[in-house]
């Protein structure tokens, strides 16, 4: 189960750092960018003066816990968000308005 797994750390853990919630941000506003654009993006918007060697690592925590799915095509990689695993987790924690804790009335 999702809620109990490695995966749902994975996604904390991603989320802890504030370039990695950067990289989110930029993919949310822009979707399917390259390392090159990211990297660019961060340093222009955000005065985040990371190597793309720092970027690209940071990408690859997000992509393990899910949050980042990569696309090929010729010598370039793609990167878009995916939402997936934070749906999951808000399912999982969320309850209906009219019950009260722990789904009593």
């Amino acid at each position: 189960m999702l809620a109990y797994g490695a995966v749902v750390g994975d996604v904390f853990r991603a989320l802890a750092d504030p370039t990695r919630r950067a990289l989110l941000d930029e993919l949310q506003e822009r979707d399917g960018q390259t390392l090159f654009e990211l990297c660019t993006r961060l340093t222009v918007r955000h005065g985040v003066g990371s190597s793309r060697q720092a970027v690209s690592q940071h990408l690859e925590v997000l992509e393990q816990a899910g949050l980042v799915r990569t696309r090929r095509e010729g010598r370039y990689k793609f990167h878009h968000l995916d939402t997936s695993p934070l749906r999951a987790i808000v399912r999982r924690w969320r309850t209906d308005p009219e019950e009260g804790p722990c789904g009593s009335p």
